[in-house]
């Protein structure tokens, strides 16, 4: 069993527990198996996902079938295992809301029918799995007490653990339960520094209960509540009490076998933080539109017409790439940091601004979010007519999307600027707009650059967020030309690559499958925006977690999970296809008294 569990499993088949500050990824077999700690871009300390010798599980001695669910509106999980003589299952959770000092991961297990037998292993390691524990002692109320690198741990629940060295320093214990009782190991690993007494497990999970509870928003107006609030879930564990929502908690996951395309997404991109922000905004004024508009204020605050694609957690420089000389998840090579984060990507500052308007449509809105808005424009009036890297981050050119953004985001951040400077914003969005002439395709629809006629599932968002009409010729002449040239069985491709058939170059893109959604809600095609809607919320395992890339034909994930702008997407889309055919739900402008109260002086 031991070996077996170092075994990495396909991506369907893993849940994600999260606090905010990290996360942790757990496999059917009970292995905990990826987790960043004390934060999200720190080292690992179970990294087995990509071949370090570092896990934490809990398994079955017995041969099982492996199954699972997330508890309503939350990030706990429920291992649930049946084997030929019992049910047994294994609640799952990093105490709620966490620590950014200490991880705390519970676990419970528990004997439905029968009497359960585990296997219990814990083998933490720094650096990524390279750097065993050291200094483990059993203390006089049998907690284990280690030093994993900085970090301190403490382990409780596994009184009777024997130590091996087979792959460094290793706790075994076999766990007997009778049917119908539980017992509770509980892990924690510490930053440095005095960590207190060992709470009661009963107390943390009620405290992880109820702010679980509280967190996460109704929803009922979505078409499908349970997944709305489900992918809210997901987004508010992905996100720190500083506002930064992590692009997905893995590293290194292949988008393709072999084909290089392996990255570190433990970060935070702007333009994927201000789809979050945007999609909570369809519903109300959730905690998960005012954290984005402040990390993205902040940020625009900071560095101006400067603002990087991509910052840490804490708003600081992303690393650039390198190797930690890993084997790597099957198909893909280990990769920590992104290159991205030395990219000019224009996009983002139209995104911010649609961002502020967002919130401002809820009136929230300020004096340090209207400097910001300031910078934004100035951003894009100093910078619009650059080259940049666009949304996929790929080779420089003058992309149609990108310019796009702008304008769209200049046009919503309009109504809650005053006088001057909301002349000033739609002059720019005019003058922008008419420079994209240069990517009127022959056939009448948009196209990606001036000397790229393809099409791209990106220039969808000229419609949805309101650059051009939604009926603008342009506008459903790429939304036919998307259906019709990148599309798969209601899946939907960024661009075509090349002459060769769309999956044999990458797989299909979730965001934009709803993005296609949306686009043909808004033309009043309920059907189709249905089947699209339906599809891709379905591009998932047990857990309904989504990545960023789904295999049509192999029916698998692809890339790192979860892919936080995949589920801002299907909470936005989820919201907007319960309401009438249009573009803003929700967003009507702020009274004119309160704008006269926030106008610039």
């Amino acid at each position: 069993m031991t070996g077996r569990i170092y075994e990495p499993h396909v991506l369907r088949e893993y849940a994600l527990l999260a606090d905010g500050h990290r996360g942790a990824l757990i496999g059917p077999s009970g292995d905990v198996c990826w987790m960043c700690a004390p934060g999200w871009d720190d080292d690992a300390v179970f990294a087995s996902l990509i071949g370090g010798r570092s896990v934490f599980a809990i398994t079955p001695t017995e041969q099982f079938v492996w199954g699972g669910h997330y508890e309503e509106g939350s990030l706990i999980w429920r291992s649930r295992w049946v084997t030929r003589d019992s049910i047994i299952e294994c609640r799952e959770a990093l105490a709620f809301p966490g620590d950014a000092r200490r991880a705390v991961l519970l676990r419970r297990l528990t004997a439905v029918r029968g009497d359960a037998h585990a296997e219990a292993v814990f083998s933490p390691a720094a650096r990524f799995g390279q750097r065993a524990m050291t200094h483990l002692v059993r203390d006089h109320e049998d907690r284990w007490h280690a030093t994993v690198g900085p970090l301190q741990m403490r382990l409780s629940g596994l009184p009777r653990a024997t130590v091996s060295r087979d792959h460094g320093l290793t706790l075994n214990a076999r766990l007997h339960v009778a049917e119908g009782e539980c017992v509770d190991i509980v892990a924690e690993l510490s930053a440095p520094g005095p960590v207190g007494p060992a709470a009661d497990p009963d107390v943390l999970w009620r405290r992880t209960e109820t702010h679980w509870r509280t967190e996460v928003p109704d929803l009922s107006t979505s078409i499908a509540p349970r997944d709305a609030r489900h992918s809210y879930a997901v987004l508010r564990g992905m996100t720190a009490p500083g506002g930064g929502t992590v692009a997905a908690a893995t590293m290194s996951l292949p988008e393709r076998a072999d084909a290089g395309r392996n990255y570190d997404y433990r970060y935070v991109w702007i333009r994927d933080q201000c789809y979050v922000g945007q999609a909570a905004a369809v519903d109300a004024a959730h905690p998960l539109l005012d954290d984005a508009v402040g990390f993205v204020a902040r940020r625009l605050l900071s560095d101006g017409a400067e603002l990087k694609p991509v910052y840490t957690i804490n708003g600081g420089p992303v690393p650039d790439e390198r190797s930690l000389r890993l084997p790597g998840y099957p198909g893909g090579s280990d990769v920590l940091g992104n290159r991205a984060h030395s990219q000019f990507q224009l996009d983002i500052f139209g995104e911010a601004l649609l961002l502020f308007a967002a919130s401002a449509r809820h009136g929230h809105i300020d004096g340090p979010i209207l400097r910001a808005v300031r910078a934004a424009i100035a951003a894009i009036g100093s910078r619009w007519h650059e080259p940049d890297a666009g949304i996929w981050e790929i080779e420089t050119q003058r992309w149609a999307h990108s310019r796009l953004a702008c304008v769209a985001g200049l046009r919503a951040i309009a109504p809650y600027v005053r006088g001057a400077e909301a002349d000033s914003a739609e002059s720019l969005a005019d003058v922008i707009l008419a420079s994209c002439v240069d990517c009127h395709h022959p056939s009448g629809r948009w196209q990606r650059a001036p000397d790229d006629p393809r099409v791209d599932a990106a220039l969808l968002i000229a419609a949805i967020r309101g650059a051009v009409p939604v009926d603008d010729p342009r506008s459903v002449g790429t939304l036919s030309a998307i259906t019709s040239e990148l599309t798969d069985d209601g899946f939907v491709y960024r661009f075509r690559h090349d002459d060769r058939p769309l999956a044999e170059t990458e797989g299909a893109f979730v965001l934009c499958g709803f993005w296609t959604a949306v686009a043909h809600h808004q033309l009043g095609n309920a059907v189709t925006a249905g089947r699209y809607f339906e599809r891709n919320r379905a591009a998932c395992g047990p857990p309904a977690l989504l990545c960023e890339e789904y295999d049509v034909a192999e029916h698998q994930l692809r890339g790192n999970i979860p892919q936080a702008f995949a589920h801002a997407q299907l909470l936005e889309s989820s919201l907007r296809l319960a309401d009438g055919p249009a573009i803003h739900r929700k967003e009507s402008p702020c009274p004119p008294d309160h704008l006269d109260r926030l106008a610039p002086s």
